[in-house]
């Protein structure tokens, strides 16, 4: 079985990494936008530009384009290369200022900064040079590596971008693992390491590949297919994971809050609607308001409600429906809300008895502090019609077997 055909079959275009770079570019676009004076944000995106760009360039189709535009034979591959390069300082750059926090400026974190810039602009420079040294007059769309690995200059610039792309793999991969190990990450920047981690390893799998396929050239043996067909989709799967490692902290945290958000609001309906009678009124509907806003405005119309009925809460049936909660086996979270919801619903038909201008009008004072913090749970557990009942019933049971004085 020809291994060249085999890997073909499994080839990933060039455009599929480049969609999925531009989509995460997309995604971040408006944080990077919105917060343009965050230097983490402008990094990542600056990152996600370069890959796209990486991709774009190496496409077989750009590469023909960009040699026949510029009249030069070959001259896509230090461009590619420089590209590779680029990419590979950055990203050493922005996992280190990442996990070290972007205001860092330990001697140390300044060393390693200038130690890459340093380092990765020149191995830039050398790419140019040796190209310009080099004799390639045959142009080669997808084997340039291994068609050329025995020209002097060219041998050493293919050598020197793999060396520099492998050292930036291990290196990044290294301060990845290390930081996957540490406490206190949440589950989506966890995650989204581990998408990166894998993605570097993947790219540890191209440069393999690369490498051995330029070795067999110099000791006169043909493994080519590594570099022509294993190489490029191990690439883009490793672009892949790249780009979700990079935008999965950041968008699963945002969508995190926003699913929170929406079922906050959601939970806090019942409440909402049982003291919508309190007050008489309803919050104006704006279609163009944000969840949170409209979370924030459902909680004030129920706070604002609960204080108003505060004068007729009953704090002795507050105690005697959790105590009843609790003979019927009830955890105390939940005995705490239902003793809420009892005393609740009591204080509204109070009000509906008496008028607040009337004299003989209860003069209440209770502890709002916990029921006023618990709004969200009291709501929920407002759908357990037949707890409440029990509740309410046992509690009534508790007030008529205590003797008149």
């Amino acid at each position: 079985m020809n291994p060249s055909r085999f890997f073909a079959g499994l080839y990933i275009s060039f455009w599929i990494p480049t969609a999925v770079l531009t989509a995460a570019l997309a995604i971040k676009l408006p944080s990077i936008v919105k917060l343009w004076k965050d230097p983490l944000l402008r990094a990542v995106g600056g990152l996600l530009v370069l890959a796209c760009a990486v991709f774009v360039f190496a496409a077989p189709q750009t590469i023909a384009w960009t040699n026949r535009v510029t009249g030069v034979p070959n001259i896509a591959a230090p461009l590619v290369y420089s590209l590779i390069t680029a990419f590979c300082g950055s990203c050493l750059l922005l996992i280190t200022a990442w996990r070290n926090g972007i205001s860092d400026r330990s001697r140390t974190t300044r060393r390693a900064t200038r130690w890459v810039v340093t380092v990765y602009a020149g191995v830039i420079v050398a790419l140019w040079v040796l190209f310009a040294l080099a004799d390639a007059p045959v142009e080669r769309v997808r084997d340039l590596d291994t068609y050329y690995a025995r020209t002097a200059f060219m041998r050493e610039e293919i050598v020197l971008y793999l060396l520099a792309h492998t050292v930036a793999c291990v290196i990044t991969s290294k301060l990845i693992w290390n930081w996957i190990r540490t406490d206190g990450l949440d589950v989506w920047l966890r995650s989204g390491l581990k998408s990166l981690g894998v993605g570097y390893a993947m790219n540890l799998i191209y440069d393999s590949a690369k490498i051995a396929a330029v070795v067999a050239r110099w000791t006169g043996h043909d493994l080519d297919w590594l570099s022509t067909g294993l190489a490029p989709p191990v690439a883009a799967v490793s672009a892949i994971l790249i780009a979700v490692g990079f935008i999965l902290p950041h968008a699963g945290q945002y969508l995190h809050r926003r699913v929170r958000t929406r079922l906050s609001h959601w939970h806090l309906r019942p409440l909402y609607r049982l003291t919508r009678t309190v007050t008489g009124g309803r919050i104006p509907l704006k279609l163009r308001a944000t969840p949170e806003l409209r979370l924030t405005r459902r909680e004030t119309f129920i706070r604002d409600a609960l204080l108003h009925l505060a004068r007729f809460i009953d704090e002795d049936l507050w105690r005697r429906a959790y105590d009843a909660a609790g003979g019927l086996g009830f955890e105390a979270g939940r005995a705490r809300s239902l003793a809420h919801i009892v005393t609740i619903k009591d204080a509204i038909e109070t009000r509906k008895r008496t008028r607040e201008e009337d004299a003989t009008a209860p003069l209440n004072s209770p502890d709002t502090e916990s029921l006023l913090a618990e709004i969200e749970a009291v709501s929920r557990t407002l759908r357990r019609t037949d707890d409440i009942r029990a509740v309410r019933d046992a509690a009534a049971a508790a007030a008529e077997s205590v003797p008149a004085p």
